[in-house]
């Protein structure tokens, strides 16, 4: 049974454990009173005058104690993070780091201006985003209430939010954040004239695309480009 669920677990996509991981045991730290949300949360007069540069980084692991928040949370999380990584990035762990590291850096410096202490559900809402972009096609069933196209649950999670009286300042960086990596990334590129802005550094595909699956992905992409050029052709 132990081994069994050791390899279901080493069976999830790098990032997305690593990630969700981190978010665990960050809550868990927190609950066994091992360290401090007051140590965790983003401040950015602490990370400069105090170089307790951790905060920006553990900001995102945490998203409120033990409870059901908490597990919707790191369920959505887990979900929607692992499929990005199994489907939209599959073979392309760097680029899926290059995400993470825009996205990241992206909501930290929006947030000094955003007043949130927390950083995880904006970066959650932007992954779900990205997602729904991708997808959007596929129909949603929310908790057997609504039934709506996967483009539209942002919306309707920040909806949710609004109902339960939650500030909705995070949904809205993340929603912020993940269209402008969408637009650059997805549309931009395919639009006349347009040209590929995000490029994911070489350091990050040496240390996360073996030079086998780096091959792969660049056939891959050539045979995109020309079937682009194709199309615009006829």
């Amino acid at each position: 049974m132990a081994l069994s669920l050791t390899q279901e677990y080493f069976q999830i996509p790098l990032v997305t454990r690593t990630y969700t991981t981190a978010c665990v045991l960050t809550t868990a730290a927190v609950q066994l009173q091992v360290i401090s949300p007051f140590q965790l949360y983003f401040n950015p007069e602490l990370i400069i005058s105090r170089y307790q540069i951790w905060r920006l980084i553990t900001s995102f692991f945490f998203f409120g104690s033990l409870g059901f928040g908490f597990l919707f949370n790191i369920i959505f999380l887990y979900r929607y993070c692992r499929m990005l990584e199994e489907d939209c990035f599959q073979g392309r762990t760097a680029d899926f780091v290059f995400m993470f590291l825009f996205g990241g850096i992206l909501i930290t410096l929006l947030g000094l201006f955003a007043n949130i202490f927390f950083l995880g559900q904006a970066f959650l809402t932007m992954l779900v985003y990205v997602w729904s972009k991708r997808n959007p096609l596929i129909r949603m069933n929310f908790f057997g209430l609504l039934t709506f196209q996967a483009p539209l649950l942002p919306w309707v999670l920040m909806g949710c939010s609004l109902l339960l009286g939650n500030p909705v300042t995070a949904d809205v960086l993340g929603i912020g954040v993940g269209h402008l990596y969408y637009f650059l990334e997805d549309v931009f590129p395919n639009q006349p004239g347009g040209r590929k802005l995000l490029t994911t550094p070489d350091l990050l595909r040496v240390m996360f695309d073996p030079p086998g699956r780096r091959f792969l992905q660049e056939e891959q992409q050539e045979g995109e480009d020309v079937q682009h050029n194709e199309e615009q052709g006829s």
